[in-house]
């Protein structure tokens, strides 16, 4: 499959992150397994039960993630386990290891700006990990990073309980994401 014949729904895959990231900070690890299951075969395309494993290692990593002091070659090694197969079923030709060191420095990035209002370095992993993953340039996927942080920046007032209304802030990150993989879904098509 070319990058050309890459699709996935931006409102399935805006969905699935959103109820991953509730299942992360709820700490509800097996809800995250099963929302990572879906979210793999609609925006990765793999298939079941290989997205069960994908799925695990993605909340391997997520598990890791959470102390402070954290093993980053745990997280990494389960992150880049996670993108090869990723690689394999989507047919996308990015390198495995470069989007998981970029997955993983975009954790690092959102946890260590959390309440600042300098986002950039966080904005330009974002574009950097979408560019390398599914082939555009850097302008092509400048929109989507800036977007995705600016869900982000709305999941931390929610994480943070500074939200006045976290129900709706729930739907603003969603709809956020939503455009943000439309954004990506465009440049894939445009680009093709």
């Amino acid at each position: 499959m070319t990058a050309q014949r890459f699709q996935f729904s931006p409102e399935r895959v805006a969905h699935f992150e959103v109820e991953g990231w509730k299942a992360y900070y709820d700490r509800a690890w097996l809800r995250l397994l099963r929302v990572v299951v879906a979210l793999a075969q609609e925006q990765f395309h793999i298939p079941f039960p290989v997205s069960l494993l994908a799925a695990y290692y993605i909340t391997r990593a997520s598990v890791a993630w959470v102390p402070k002091e954290h093993d980053e070659a745990a997280i990494l090694t389960n992150l880049s386990k996670f993108y090869r197969l990723a690689h394999r079923y989507s047919g996308l030709t990015f390198e495995p290891e470069q989007a998981a060191a970029l997955e993983a420095r975009y954790w690092d990035d959102h946890r260590r700006l959390v309440g600042q209002t300098e986002k950039t370095p966080f904005i330009e992993t974002m574009t950097a990990l979408h560019a390398t993953i599914f082939s555009i340039t850097h302008d092509q996927a400048a929109q989507s990073g800036q977007l995705r942080v600016e869900a982000n920046n709305v999941l931390d007032t929610i994480t943070g309980r500074t939200s006045t209304n976290p129900t709706a802030d729930w739907l603003r990150c969603e709809e956020l994401l939503r455009q943000a993989y439309g954004s990506l879904k465009q440049a894939i098509n445009h680009h093709a």
